[in-house]
């Protein structure tokens, strides 16, 4: 059986719901006649009753009671009659007709002998018209059973004033239950409309195309924040989008590159026309390029998991630092840079050693590339507010305005002019960013073209009574 639209399902609700409130109106208009209209006719009729039948009971059937009963009748909707005898009640009075039908019962009979109030609503024998009526025994002054005192009026009388009540109130309730549907209707019309184009969109989005969005209004009802979220989910996947086909063209062409070099001097030692030394020397440059590149490649796709376990232990983050320096003081000093260091020695912070060593390496790997001979590089490292603040300045060309918020990103490279011959990978800035975000710390790059660039990484600072930060 195949499911129902959402537009239908909202239309059944919708006419569920009229239903309901056709029903409660119709109950509400019946309980308002039945038991509210008629019953106030009821208690005054009684009411009306029962203050003759007290006049009776006082004055006996003298004048003052008879014109009472007359004004009574002319004053009043109601018939109002007055017998002696209870058992006339069972012919056609009080409308002088001859007919064997009852107009009440043996019970009621019975009731009227014992003194009770007898209220009937029923079909008069005669005129075939439903009558109200209510019959109450008079009694003497010595209690002796009198007479009866019947009020009655047909029920057309009653419901006459009730028609235009009811009418009103159904016209009311018609034009609310209208109003429903109406506002109802285009509202399911508005959801199946957002739903089909974002249906639509999806699709679209199957294929690969992640440029279509959906309109949005002012107003912030839930379909426009459904449909800002759908355009802010749509976005984020075109950016994915944008960045894998990025990733893949940037590391085809960077595989491709030391490849097609290895490749070609392969061929030209095999056919004699390179010189095996001077070809081998490439290949293995090339070799170690594709090496790098990889184990970079590996290194960012680990540290980007949620997964990949650090090994926490405190540092003495000078040290690590100066470890550093002094491994790299060879590369400097062939290009006569000078590595300038001021460091404050008791700064510890808990983390991974050798992925720390990687941070401050690939700092000095990128400021000594980027540093002409004969400037200079600064190292400090200061501990500011419970924080361990590393700086690496250099004095090279700067990064220009545009480029700063792109260097944290894989392969991007501010002068791609130089790349093969600065053999970076573009990969360096990214694994940094991820190693120092593991620690729980902060990584900016501060820039002036012409002046120079400095690289802030800032890690939470221990002190020997605090325990390792929670991984």
């Amino acid at each position: 059986m195949k499911p129902l639209s959402i537009k239908k399902k909202v239309l059944f609700l919708i006419l569920a719901v009229i239903g309901i409130v056709a029903a409660s109106a119709l109950a509400l208009t019946y309980y308002l006649y039945q038991h509210l209209y008629i019953d106030k006719q009821i208690d005054s009729l009684s009411v009306q009753g029962k203050k003759l039948a007290e006049i009776y009971h006082t004055h006996g059937k003298d004048t003052y009671f008879t014109d009472r009963m007359k004004w009574a009748n002319d004053s009043s909707q109601a018939n109002v009659i007055f017998t002696d005898d209870p058992m006339e009640l069972s012919s056609g009075l009080p409308f002088d007709t001859n007919t064997n039908d009852n107009l009440i019962t043996f019970k009621e009979r019975q009731k009227l002998l014992q003194g009770e109030t007898v209220v009937l609503i029923r079909e008069h024998p005669q005129f075939h018209q439903d009558i109200l009526g209510i019959a109450i025994p008079v009694f003497s002054s010595n209690d002796d059973l009198s007479g009866t005192i019947f009020l009655s009026m047909p029920l057309s009388d009653v419901y006459e004033p009730f028609v235009q009540i009811r009418l009103t109130l159904g016209i009311s309730i018609l034009l609310i239950l209208l109003l429903i549907f109406l506002i109802g209707y285009k509202s399911s019309n508005k959801v199946v409309q957002t739903i089909n184009k974002m249906k639509e969109i999806a699709m679209e989005m199957e294929s690969g195309d992640f440029s279509k969005r959906m309109a949005v209004t002012k107003n912030g009802d839930e379909l426009n924040q459904l449909s800002r979220s759908f355009n802010k989910l749509s976005s984020t996947l075109e950016k994915v989008e944008q960045h894998r086909r990025e990733f893949l063209a940037n590391v085809s062409h960077e595989l491709r590159t030391p490849l097609s070099y290895m490749k070609g001097y392969a061929e030209g030692i095999e056919e004699g026309v390179i010189d095996q030394k001077k070809g081998m020397r490439i290949i293995q440059d090339e070799a170690t390029r594709l090496s790098r590149l990889v184990h970079d490649l590996l290194d960012l796709a680990q540290l980007e998991g949620d997964s990949y376990p650090l090994t926490t232990e405190p540092i003495v983050f000078a040290q690590l630092i100066h470890d550093v320096l002094d491994q790299m003081a060879f590369i400097a000093d062939k290009k006569s840079i000078s590595l300038n260091r001021a460091l404050e020695e008791d700064c510890i912070v808990y983390g991974d050693s050798d992925r720390l060593q990687q941070v401050v390496r690939n700092l000095l790997d990128n400021a000594i590339h980027y540093t002409p001979s004969g400037k200079s590089i600064s190292v400090e490292l200061h501990v500011l507010h419970s924080t361990a603040e590393l700086r690496v300045t250099d004095e090279g060309n700067g990064i220009p305005k545009e480029d700063l918020p792109h260097v944290f990103e894989r392969f991007y490279r501010v002068n791609k002019a130089r790349t093969r011959k600065d053999g970076g990978s573009g990969l360096g800035l990214a694994i940094v960013y991820q190693i120092i975000k593991k620690h729980h710390g902060t990584f900016d790059i501060q820039s002036e073209p012409g002046i120079g660039t400095t690289a802030i990484i800032q890690l939470p600072h221990a002190t020997f009574n605090e325990s390792s930060p929670t991984q």
